[in-house]
């Protein structure tokens, strides 16, 4: 099966669902990717324990009103065989998809920095622990600490308490003068500030972070360094997220440019000619900046930049806060001396700190170690290691994720034309 797509759209998040209304009264042969059952991103996740805003199921209901939407659920991007073109697979069969125009909204990706014991059963992420709950998970009773930076340790720990955990600390690693001053601005965004008086928790800890998880065959207990002490708390699950970084492989592999550790895009979300991206594969800014910037694409992806202009003030108050936020939680130097030489950074492979720190980039600590080259291809340890040393990742060549066999010789098929 072959397919043709006058707007193609990778992801289907706040930013994809917002392009693609955007773009739906123009009439254009919309098809929109996603790798999740149902649209709504890892912020609007589904599963048995899920609980899915009104807003996100409002958003479902519009687009399943378009006829010239159509939707691709449990769908990855294989590879990308030639000029506007995508190879993409299901849970039955791959094919390629044409397109005139494309907006990737790949989302983001939690950053994971290794240190003693993250390893151990029990030791997960902190949207990694929310997606989990989300899904059937029970925490009922667990004793759960929640580490790192940044507002998705509280709605972790919100989530985790409302299935029954019992919340030992979270652990904020920015100082209260810093998570202070970002209160202060909130009455600026309104939402944001009723947001936080919801999520507070009496055991939120600034100036706090891991130092270490304990136990032999699971974890057993967390140490950490709060407020120039050391302390440690048994626990039964350890959550540990140092804020998001933008999932930019896709568009590397396309050749948009990146801004950062994001994909650089231009007042009308443009990276190159015919080819959009939008919310937090250009930077973290949270679901509003995500819906704004999503819209921005698709009105300009069909011609109507008048109405994309019209949300540029919008655009520019939630970047706001964006700047706010990131300004804020911006992670301490200390968080770089974690991990011990003996602490693997890439788990896929079993490579430890010590044989990367005498490299100076990607490409040879690959080569010497198969740092990256596991099942993950580099989507964990590559954040890690370009948080600690600085090394870009480079651009990955296709298959971008394991395919059937069957897949891969559709290559050959011709494509539709337009």
């Amino acid at each position: 099966m072959n397919e043709y797509a006058d707007l193609l759209i990778v992801g289907a998040g706040p930013a994809g669902m917002a392009a693609a209304l955007a773009a739906a009264p123009s009439g254009a042969r919309i098809v929109m990717l996603d790798d999740n059952p149902l649209a709504g991103g890892q912020i609007w996740r589904d599963g048995p324990q899920a609980s899915v805003p009104v807003q996100a199921r409002q958003l479902r209901e519009r687009l399943q009103s378009h006829r010239n939407i159509r939707h691709h659920p449990g769908t990855r991007v294989i590879a990308n065989p030639g000029p506007k073109q995508l190879l993409v697979e299901d849970d039955e069969h791959g094919w390629l998809i044409s397109y005139d125009k494309l907006i990737l909204c790949t989302g983001a990706r939690e950053l994971l920095l290794p240190f003693p014991g993250w390893t151990l059963p029990g030791v997960t992420g902190a949207g990694g622990l929310q997606a989990l709950i989300k899904a059937g998970l029970s925490v009922q009773d667990q004793r759960v600490v929640i580490a790192g930076s940044g507002p998705l340790l509280l709605a972790s720990a919100a989530t985790a308490k409302k299935h029954g955990a019992n919340m030992q600390c979270i652990a904020e690693q920015a100082s209260l003068k810093a998570v202070a001053g970002f209160a202060t601005q909130l009455p600026r965004w309104p939402n944001k500030l009723l947001q936080s008086f919801t999520l507070f928790d009496r055991h939120y800890r600034t100036g706090t972070h891991v130092l270490a998880a304990l136990g032999s065959d699971r974890l057993e207990a967390v140490r950490l360094h709060q407020q120039g002490k050391i302390v440690e708390l048994a626990c039964d699950r350890l959550a540990c997220g140092f804020g998001l970084i933008p999932n930019v492989q896709l568009g590397q592999a396309l050749g948009y440019a990146l801004e950062g550790q994001a994909l650089a895009v231009d007042a009308w979300q443009a990276s190159r000619v015919d080819h959009y991206a939008a919310g937090e594969c250009t930077g973290f800014g949270g679901s509003e900046l995500a819906l704004v910037e999503g819209a921005i694409a698709g009105h300009a992806a069909v011609g109507d930049f008048e109405a994309a202009r019209q949300l540029w003030p919008r655009r520019a108050r939630w970047q706001g806060f964006a700047k706010a936020l990131n300004r804020a939680f911006a992670l301490d130097p200390r968080l770089k001396s974690l991990a011990r030489p003996d602490t693997l950074v890439c788990r896929c492979e079993d490579v430890p700190h010590g044989a990367l720190a005498g490299h100076t980039n990607w490409r040879s600590a690959k080569l010497a170690s198969r740092c990256g080259m596991g099942a993950c291809q580099g989507r964990v340890c590559g954040g890690a290691v370009q948080h600690l040393f600085g090394w870009q990742p480079s651009a990955p060549r296709p298959p971008f994720c394991p395919a059937r066999i069957e897949t891969l010789m559709s290559l050959d098929d011709t494509p539709p034309a337009p």
